[in-house]
C-alpha cells in the first residue's frame, strides 16, 4: 500500500470489502464481484489465512450492496442522460458490476486516501471520475454537471455522519439538480448509540453518528423528497437463501435483538 494510510471509519472498507471477497468464493454468490476478491487480496495478502479469516458473517453487508446495485439498475435505463455520484465509495467497484453506458456520469467520491487506493486496484474507463474529497465537504458539488437527472448513493455512509451534516448534504443534492434518485443505508437509534461498544468499530476507533428508527421520516425535510422504498439487511430472503447454514443461524439471533434489523 506505500505511503497510503486509511484512518477512522476509512478502514471500515477493508471488513465490508472481505465480506464481497468472501461472497465470490461461494457456489452460489449473492453479489459475485471478482474485482472484490482482486482488490482484496492486494489491500490484505493473508487476510484468509487469519482466525476467522474465511467467516461469512460479513453477508448483510453484500445483501446491502446487492439492494443498491438493483435499484441503480432499476434507474439509469430510463435515463441514459444521468450523472451518478457514489459518496463514499470506499474500494467498491459498483461502477463495473453495473457498467452503464457511455452517455452516463459516474462520478466516485472519497478521501484522498482511499481514492489513491482506488486508482492503484482498479482500472480507469471513460465518463468516470474520482474525486478526492470529504463529502461533507459540499464544494465538491461544484464539479458536477448540472440539469441532467441524478443518482446519489451513498452506501455505509449515512451513520458515519451527523443528523445536520445528512441534512445538509441531502437538501444540496435536492436543490442542485432537476429530478433523480437518493439511496442510502442508515442505522436504528439503538445501533447507533450502542455503537462506541461494536467491537469491529472499536477495533477501527470510530462510531455511529446519527441514527433512524423511521427512513421515511428523512423525506420531510424537503418537500422535493419523497420516500419510495427500502429493503432488508441481516433478514433479507437471500441472505437466508444463499449464506451458509452456520451464518444464517448466527444472523436469526442477531435478528432477535433490537434495532440490529438495519435496512437500506
Amino acid at each position: 500500500m506505500g505511503d497510503t494510510e486509511l484512518v477512522g471509519a476509512q478502514q471500515t472498507l477493508s471488513p465490508v470489502l472481505k465480506a464481497k471477497a468472501l461472497d465470490n468464493r461461494l457456489p452460489d454468490p449473492i453479489l459475485g464481484d471478482g474485482y472484490a476478491e482482486q482488490a482484496m487480496r492486494r489491500l490484505d495478502p493473508g487476510y484468509d489465512k487469519r482466525r476467522f479469516g474465511t467467516s461469512q458473517m460479513g453477508l448483510a453487508a453484500v445483501v446491502r450492496t446487492k439492494a443498491h446495485d438493483d435499484w441503480a439498475r432499476s434507474f439509469l435505463p430510463d435515463r441514459p442522460d444521468a450523472v451518478v455520484l457514489h459518496l463514499g465509495c470506499g474500494l467498491d467497484a459498483r461502477v463495473y458490476r453495473i457498467d452503464p453506458p457511455a452517455t452516463v456520469d459516474w462520478y466516485d467520491l472519497d478521501y484522498r486516501s482511499v481514492t489513491d487506493l482506488r486508482r492503484q486496484f482498479l482500472p480507469p474507463r471513460e465518463h468516470y471520475t474520482l474525486i478526492d474529497s470529504s463529502v461533507t465537504d459540499l464544494t465538491w458539488l461544484e464539479r458536477i454537471p448540472r440539469g441532467r437527472p441524478v443518482l446519489m448513493i451513498a452506501e455505509g455512509l449515512v451513520p458515519y455522519l451527523t443528523e445536520t451534516d445528512v441534512r445538509r448534504l441531502l437538501i444540496s443534492v435536492v436543490d442542485a439538480f432537476p429530478a433523480g434518485q437518493i439511496q442510502f443505508d442508515t442505522v436504528s437509534v439503538w445501533a447507533w448509540r450502542t455503537s462506541k461498544w461494536h467491537p469491529t468499530l472499536r477495533k477501527y476507533g470510530t462510531q455511529f453518528h446519527c441514527g433512524f428508527n423511521d427512513p421515511a421520516e428523512l423525506a420531510d425535510w424537503h418537500p422535493r423528497l419523497e420516500y419510495v422504498d427500502e429493503a432488508p439487511m441481516s433478514d433479507s430472503p437471500v441472505l437466508m437463501a444463499k449464506a451458509p447454514a452456520n451464518v444464517r443461524r448466527m444472523y436469526r439471533v442477531l435478528n432477535l435483538l433490537p434495532g440490529m434489523k438495519g435496512r437500506s
